[in-house]
């Protein structure tokens, strides 16, 4: 895709071209967002190596038009929440800050569900605290506790609503029979699955929130080695568009649904303004057939 093929226009800021959606028909998200939990140490534990930079990529973020930043307090623990409150509060706005609640760390690279009611409560608490926020605008369960009744973790999340401590409520890593479950007992307004070119194991879900008008947040949009690795046929792409791998999967993202907002997440502004500058991207229709083919081979 050569250089003019992209949009000269810069009247507004870049992550606008992805276009925009509203999250519980309230909240105006762009649909390219940033995901904040690469703005923390190694296994996504502890201080980042450079909290100057991740302060930066916050600012950064804002500036060219992203107002959905996705967090949570197991991100750090509690790293990521203290440095977007540090680097941004107080909040421009529109500002949508969404975070999660439901694990606990007991180390790098480890995750220990928790859905008890009084950990959840607390981890709300905490969030407020950290974020320095009244009113969290989206809060998610992070995931469903196998161990814990369902009805007692989303009852909770509906007593935090209720108190007004939490806007919407969305979830994390569900099936379409959990989802409509959860409906039962309180209103989900979004869904936060795995999916990518390379992992469209959620579709069904996808379809589903599409159905309901629910806002899909794919995590691990970018798939790491398998959208960017130097043989991955998503190189190939990109290098014939003289576009980044991460670039053209994150095109795809865009283009296959209206509800989709991906969070691509990193710690280098450089590569903050890599993945926002793929909103202003134009693919004819050969080639997001081209992409389609793909993501079917690899889903």
């Amino acid at each position: 895709m050569q250089n003019d093929k992209l949009s000269v226009q810069r009247k507004e800021p870049p992550a606008k071209k992805s276009g925009e959606f509203l999250i519980g028909n309230d909240l105006r998200v762009t649909r390219l967002g940033f995901g904040a939990m690469r703005i923390t140490g190694e296994g996504i534990w502890g201080e980042p190596v450079d909290r100057a930079e991740a302060i930066k990529v916050l600012r950064r973020a804002v500036e060219l038009g992203i107002n959905f930043i996705d967090t949570a307090d197991s991100y750090g623990p509690n790293v990521s929440e203290e440095i977007i409150a540090e680097a941004l509060h107080p909040y421009p706005a529109g500002l949508v800050i969404a975070t999660k609640g439901g694990f606990i760390r007991p180390g790098p690279n480890k995750w220990v569900e928790n859905g008890k009611p009084e950990h959840l409560r607390s981890a709300c608490e905490g969030s407020l605290r950290r974020l320095r926020l009244e009113r969290i605008d989206l809060y998610q369960l992070h995931r469903i506790d196998p161990k814990v009744p369902a009805e007692d973790q989303l009852g909770t999340l509906k007593d935090l609503q209720l108190q007004g401590k939490i806007k919407h409520i969305g979830l994390s890593e569900v099936s379409a029979q959990q989802i409509q479950h959860a409906r039962t007992i309180v209103p989900i307004v979004s869904v936060q699955n795995r999916y990518s070119i390379t992992d469209r194991g959620s579709e069904d879900v996808l379809k589903y929130c599409e159905k309901e008008k629910m806002g899909f947040i794919p995590w691990f949009p970018l798939a790491a080695g398998r959208v960017s690795g130097s043989e991955s046929r998503i190189s190939r792409v990109a290098a014939q568009w003289e576009v980044t791998p991460s670039q053209v999967a994150l095109v795809w993202l865009l283009a296959r649904s209206p509800i989709m907002l991906p969070i691509p997440g990193t710690s280098k502004v450089k590569h903050l303004e890599e993945n926002v500058a793929a909103a202003e991207l134009k693919v004819d229709a050969k080639k997001m057939q081209e992409l389609d083919r793909m993501a079917a081979a690899a889903g």
